[in-house]
């Protein structure tokens, strides 16, 4: 294990001042195994546990999410700069992700024959051991839901590292498991460290890993579990396309298009990131979104509407963005309205076009309140241009012709194309990229299945 320092490093900052309101120590080395110890131990009775069982502590879990959902924003506010609306929202959403794996994931784990062996052959889905999850700071109770909620359900044991400006919402999360049932050692908030968590995935004890991201943490977490063969699952950045093709209300359009990428302050990994919009209806859709951007103002109360725009996550987070956008506009971009950092991590919401590949934004995520549109003379192009990117996370193609945004979501290098609206969204909706987006997926059928022994079982008769 690494050696300990006294600083602490899981402090909340408050991004609309920067004042910083509380710190938490790390945990130390001995904490850290004791919380492998704990783990291991506990899984050998959670397997054993009826999956009936198991999925009802999962289903009081969810309950309790919704029953907290108020006092779950108030801290998410705080933590990361959420709207008040926006962070009970989530953590109503993540106790529905509960409730779908409590009560689908008995049928889920079903046994199932293989045709033509009926009788003799069949594949039995079970639990692995502990999982380690390493979770971000956009959304503090969905991440970690989509995680949590199969595993537990599974019979897997589950360490949970949250982000270091998430440890309230962390110890939040830890007490609704406590206060539902799930045994101890069963689920175990943890304020590790990286090096203590790269210990950790080494450790024989622990049977896989789960990120959500950066590439740079997951490119670590990867190289970590591939060299101690370990089943790693990774949710990391995107650059999602968003393809216009036409439109009957252009600034209906826009403002769809202006609202997907405001929310959580366009810090979420499927925000439409980049808006390819065709050249005949390309100048209306601009203004119109130049004309949403001119009316937003910076929140100064918990929940001001949709016109008031919450701080981004920190304000190093917003001087980065600030960077890209002013290497962009050094290069030639126009940069329409925005882009300016106010008080604290408030930034206000920009408009940006005209961007080339030698820009940084052009290939890079931008992880925050930016409107990048570019302009399309046909279908080819418009997919030609969404698959340029490295990342491969989502995109959504919009036509008034069904059949031809269809065909174009075809050929969008995606884990999850959509036509005719931003995101298909729901706890029964697999999750997740390819490319430099990651791999495996999480959320419906299949995210029970990332986190699985599938044994062959076969009696010969």
């Amino acid at each position: 294990m690494s050696t300990q320092t006294t600083t602490p490093t899981y402090q909340i900052t408050n991004p609309a001042t920067g004042e910083v309101v509380e710190t938490f120590d790390f945990a130390t080395d001995a904490e850290v195994e004791q919380a492998l110890a704990d783990s291991q131990k506990a899984f050998a009775q959670w397997r054993e546990r009826p999956i009936e069982e198991r999925a009802a502590i999962t289903k009081r879990v969810g309950e309790l999410f919704i029953e907290r959902s108020g006092e779950l924003g108030e801290i998410i506010l705080l933590e990361m700069g959420k709207r008040l609306s926006s962070g009970v929202g989530e953590a109503e959403f993540s106790g529905e992700i509960f409730g779908y794996y409590a009560d689908n994931g008995p049928a889920l784990l079903a046994d199932t024959d293989l045709p033509g062996h009926e009788g003799k052959a069949r594949v039995q889905r079970l639990p692995i051991g502990t999982v380690v999850g390493v979770m971000p700071w956009n959304y503090p109770y969905y991440q970690v839901a989509r995680f949590a909620a199969p595993n537990l359900v599974a019979g897997n044991t589950i360490i949970l590292k949250h982000a270091e400006n998430c440890p309230r919402s962390a110890r939040a999360i830890a007490q609704i498991m406590a206060d539902a049932g799930v045994p101890e050692g069963v689920y175990i908030n943890l304020y590790a460290t990286h090096e203590q968590i790269a210990s950790m995935i080494a450790d024989k004890r622990v049977r896989a890993v789960s990120l959500t991201g950066s590439e740079r943490a997951g490119t670590a977490v990867a190289e970590n579990a591939g060299r101690n063969l370990k089943k790693v699952v990774l949710e990391l950045g995107g650059s999602d396309p968003y393809i216009v093709l036409d439109s009957d209300d252009v600034a209906g359009a826009a403002e769809v298009a202006w609202e997907t990428r405001m929310e959580n302050t366009g810090q979420a990994c499927n925000s439409n990131k980049r808006m390819i919009v065709m050249d005949e209806v390309y100048d209306d859709f601009v203004s119109a979104l130049v004309e949403r951007a001119s009316a937003m103002t910076p929140r100064t109360g918990p929940d001001d509407g949709d016109t008031a725009y919450s701080p981004m996550v920190s304000r190093k987070a917003a001087e980065n963005l600030r960077a890209q956008l002013q290497d962009a506009v050094d290069k030639g971009a126009t940069l329409h309205i925005g882009g300016e950092l106010g008080d604290g991590a408030f930034f206000s919401p920009a408009v940006l076009t005209g961007v080339t590949p030698e820009m940084r934004a052009y290939t890079e995520e931008l992880f925050g309140p930016v409107a990048v549109v570019y302009k399309v003379t046909s279908d080819e192009e418009a997919v030609d241009l969404a698959n340029v990117v490295d990342f491969g996370l989502g995109g959504a193609v919009f036509s008034r012709d069904e059949e031809r945004a269809a065909k174009v979501a075809e050929r969008l290098e995606v884990g999850m194309a959509n036509v005719n609206t931003p995101a298909g969204e729901g706890a029964d909706l697999p999750f997740g990229g390819t490319k430099r987006s990651g791999f495996g997926r999480e959320l419906g059928p299949l995210g029970i299945e990332e986190f699985l022994n599938k044994r062959l079982f076969y009696i010969e008769r």
